[in-house]
């Protein structure tokens, strides 16, 4: 089994991309299988489809696993595991969004706050407007992307469609404020 020519820019690409997403080519590489694939694929195909060992592929399917981007599907009568994403585009967009707050937002949010709630025995309060200003950046963010988790794909296509639409109408609303002061 071989990638199909249609499929093998994807392959290339999401393999360029997992580093940036936060896992290793390979595993960036095994995820557009398993998104491109019609049917569920199991741990040979992709071996064979991406010319990589089968220990490297149950590796790679575990990270997938673990980020919950992949599910376990099983074929009657097929012993085989087999592997599909675990939803759409969308779920996978926010899920790999989620993971990558679990794994780099939220342990720095957790080393600010607690440098905030530390008595400073420095007389530095630049850095500590800095701290304070880097959390609250984070916490917004954090807040504003438990809202985004909870909305439909189409109420985020919505959104999104909207575009600088909305700051048009912030700009509108704080010309407005400040010409009634």
């Amino acid at each position: 089994m071989s990638i199909p020519s249609e499929l093998e820019t994807f392959v290339v690409h999401f393999g360029e991309m997992g580093s940036r997403w936060g896992f290793n080519r390979t595993v960036g590489q095994m995820l557009a299988v398993i998104v491109f694939s019609e049917q569920p694929v199991n741990a040979d195909q992709i071996a064979e489809m991406l010319s990589v060992s089968r220990g490297n592929v149950s590796m790679g399917l575990k990270e997938l696993q673990s980020w919950q981007l992949i599910r376990v599907h099983s074929k009657q009568g097929d012993r085989k595991d087999y592997f599909k994403p675990i939803g759409s585009v969308w779920d996978l967009a926010i899920q790999v969004l989620s993971e990558r707050r679990k794994r780099e937002v939220e342990p720095t949010l957790s080393l600010l706050r607690s440098e905030l709630m530390t008595e400073s025995n420095s007389d530095n309060q630049f850095t500590r407007d800095k701290i304070k200003e880097m959390h609250d950046l984070l916490e917004l963010f954090n807040t504003w992307f438990s809202d985004i988790q909870r909305m439909s794909p189409e109420s985020l296509q919505t959104l999104l469609k909207l575009g600088s639409g909305v700051g048009k109408i912030l700009d509108i609303k704080q010309k407005l404020s400040r010409s009634s002061k």
